[in-house]
């Protein structure tokens, strides 16, 4: 009887323990659970673009094919790019053509500010000239009158000579004058006859002059009219150059965007990555802003794992992670907290829905409430290429900075 009692007792003592064990362990179990959150409502994220040609052909070259991984700088596709290239020649050829203009006007303006500068120098000198074809305009006219007047006193004593040889003349048959008065007479008329001549000659002279002077005044005023003509014909040009100068920067901008559209014919990889969706072909005519394949950025990868709301405040950035994918549910990766997320969709069950007015609130009560779950951003350390892929299921758990061992 005692024996019984004694295994009664044990037996009492051992269930007693055990439950306080399993009490412990479960205890522990739940501050472990508490302290490092774990969920298995996660996917493998990464970034990928759609790879959109910027100009328009058919494809002559298609170097790569679907779920290829290209490194960065591979020629993924081309387009043909000989349209570009005879538009590239076209606006060289249109910014060369523009230039020698520039330079030849260039040319013709230098030569004509030499010639104005010469033309300002003689329009100088043809303004003394002028003002000293005036002085002798002047002296000429003085001339010319002088000699008129001189040739009217001319003809006067010419006329009394003659008048006088005419009066004496017959008197020498008389013998009231001698013949040496008579001679004197002619001697004397002859003079002035002859002295008409010189004054007549004189006076053309004086003409003359004041003619040239005349002739050289109208010389310097049409070269001072001609150099002053030269000179706004020099104005002109520099404002003729003006315009072609500004149309450098429209050719030359089109020989950039020619460049830029020839360039772009060969479509290369902008990073390490893999191609995925290709559905086109060699020879398929393809426009600007059409997404032909997709590419998946494989430098970095993330796992975007929800937890409850309750657990947020035990992931902060830097917490490392432990993340097993279901691919590979034996393989543990190392990753570490990027960021967490500080909004979701609010659950117009609770607030209604949103709008630009006043919010629509539900007239009805939820005696449940669930957590909200928010997304944590964690990035793989050292992502296997061969094993991570956009949408794989993965679980993760968060680990104590200080444990090592797993």
């Amino acid at each position: 009887m005692k024996k019984s009692s004694s295994r009664t007792s044990l037996g009492i003592i051992v269930s007693v323990l055990i439950l306080i064990g399993a009490i412990v362990e479960g205890g522990v179990v739940i501050r472990k659970i508490s302290q490092y959150p774990r969920t298995d409502d996660a996917e493998v994220v990464a970034n990928f673009i759609g790879m959109a040609p910027l100009v328009e052909g058919p494809v002559v070259a298609l170097t790569v094919h679907d779920n290829d991984f290209v490194k960065k700088g591979q020629l993924l596709y081309q387009v043909d790019d000989r349209p570009y290239l005879y538009t590239l020649q076209r606006a060289i050829a249109a910014q060369q053509q523009l230039e020698g203009e520039i330079e030849n006007e260039r040319r013709r303006i230098s030569a004509q500010r030499s010639a104005v500068g010469a033309a300002e120098a003689a329009t100088v000198n043809a303004h003394a000239n002028e003002r000293r074809a005036d002085a002798e305009i002047g002296v000429a006219r003085a001339a010319v009158l002088e000699a008129t007047a001189t040739l009217q006193q001319t003809r006067a004593d010419a006329a009394y000579a003659i008048h006088n040889l005419n009066r004496i003349e017959p008197l020498l048959a008389k013998q009231f004058v001698t013949p040496d008065d008579v001679d004197r007479a002619r001697t004397l008329a002859d003079t002035r006859k002859e002295s008409i001549r010189q004054a007549e000659s004189q006076l053309e002279l004086a003409k003359a002059r004041q003619l040239a002077s005349e002739a050289a005044k109208n010389q310097a005023s049409s070269l001072i009219s001609q150099n002053t003509a030269q000179l706004q014909q020099s104005n002109h040009a520099v404002l003729a150059l003006d315009p072609l100068i500004a149309e450098r920067e429209n050719r030359a901008a089109a020989v950039r965007r020619a460049q830029y559209d020839y360039d772009n014919c060969n479509v290369y990889a902008p990073f390490d990555a893999r191609v995925t969706n290709l559905t086109i072909s060699e020879g398929q005519y393809v426009k600007a802003g059409q997404q032909l394949f997709t590419l998946i950025d494989t430098r970095v990868w993330w796992v975007i794992a929800n937890f409850r709301e309750t657990q947020l405040s035990h992931i902060h950035p830097g917490s490392p992670v432990d993340v097993y994918l279901m691919s590979d549910p034996n393989r543990r990766l190392d990753g570490v907290v990027d960021s967490l997320s500080f909004g979701v969709t609010p659950d117009p069950d609770v607030i209604g829905k949103l709008s630009q007015g006043l919010p629509d609130t539900q007239r009805t009560l939820n005696w449940v409430r669930l957590a909200s779950r928010y997304p944590v951003r964690i990035r793989i350390l050292s992502p296997p290429p061969d094993l991570v892929r956009i949408s794989e299921v993965a679980v993760v758990v968060m680990r104590d900075k200080n444990d090592s061992a797993h």
